[in-house]
């Protein structure tokens, strides 16, 4: 006889995302949208072309930014995780 926790361990198909969400946004430094790439399961809204209405709705959805680095003089990049 098994006991529950062996069969809570086992996934089962259809079963919802549980780890972590990671998104890169990718921005100029006048506030404009380049690119997002995110995890496969991630939950997004469509990129806007202001970054900032972009970040917005991220956090929104409970994203955290987690790190700010520049790319380039140019260009920010946004590590934001749920």
């Amino acid at each position: 006889m098994r006991n529950n926790r062996e069969i809570q361990t086992q996934p089962i198909i259809g079963q919802a995302w549980t780890g972590r969400h990671v998104v890169l946004l990718h921005c100029t430094t006048d506030n404009q949208f380049i690119n997002l790439y995110k995890s496969f399961h991630a939950p997004i809204e469509p990129p806007r072309q202001n970054c900032a209405e972009t970040l917005s709705q991220l956090l929104s959805i409970g994203y955290h930014i987690v790190a700010i680095t520049p790319l380039s003089p140019v260009q920010i990049q946004y590590l934001l995780v749920l």
